[in-house]
């Protein structure tokens, strides 16, 4: 079927969302940043995405670590080696198959990644409160046709906000600004 031009001001209404998805962004990338800055001298952004991942998956192995990621199994444990050496993360063996071996995230791991979280939900908390109660549901609208055309999946609402401190369900990748 062949396609069909689109009107001049569908194009423009295209190119207006896209512009204002792009400054959002650029906001949210702010927030990320500012949310990381306490920890940055132990922690980078491609280490937090793994404490990120360690958070919602679990003890993990290497390999899955490193698809979720992206990266080279190589790349993934040099990552995981500094990660250990600042006392964010171990290894153990696999009770399920003792010749693996396990990623997780230790107490000082976990916690960093709730305290990340906690300034990142402040910041965004804060503008979201500035917002028109009518703003507010119309964004929440807009956000989730986003997601749903991403084929991103919506996150859980949590029983309790400390249990799913990034919104994301267990099996989520991680955004590339995570």
């Amino acid at each position: 079927m062949p396609e069909r031009a689109q009107p001049e001001e569908a194009r423009d209404d295209v190119e207006a969302v896209t512009r204002a998805v792009l400054t959002a962004s650029r906001l949210l990338v702010a927030i990320s940043a500012r949310s990381l800055a306490a920890v940055e001298e132990r922690v980078t952004l491609p280490q937090f995405r793994m404490l990120v991942v360690l958070s919602t998956q679990g003890a993990t192995k290497l390999v899955t670590l490193a698809d979720q990621l992206q990266v080279a199994p190589s790349t993934a444990m040099r990552m995981v080696d500094r990660l250990i050496a600042a006392g964010l993360a171990d290894r153990q063996t696999n009770p399920d198959n003792r010749r693996e071996t396990l990623l997780r995230l230790t107490d000082e791991g976990r916690s960093t990644v709730e305290n990340v979280t906690a300034r990142r939900r402040a910041d965004i908390t804060g503008i979201v409160s500035r917002l028109a109660p009518a703003q507010r549901a119309a964004l929440v609208e807009a956000l989730t046709a986003f997601s749903e055309a991403g084929d991103e999946p919506l996150a859980p609402e949590p029983a309790d906000p400390g249990e799913h401190p990034l919104g994301w369900p267990a099996a989520a990748t991680v955004p590339p600004d995570a």
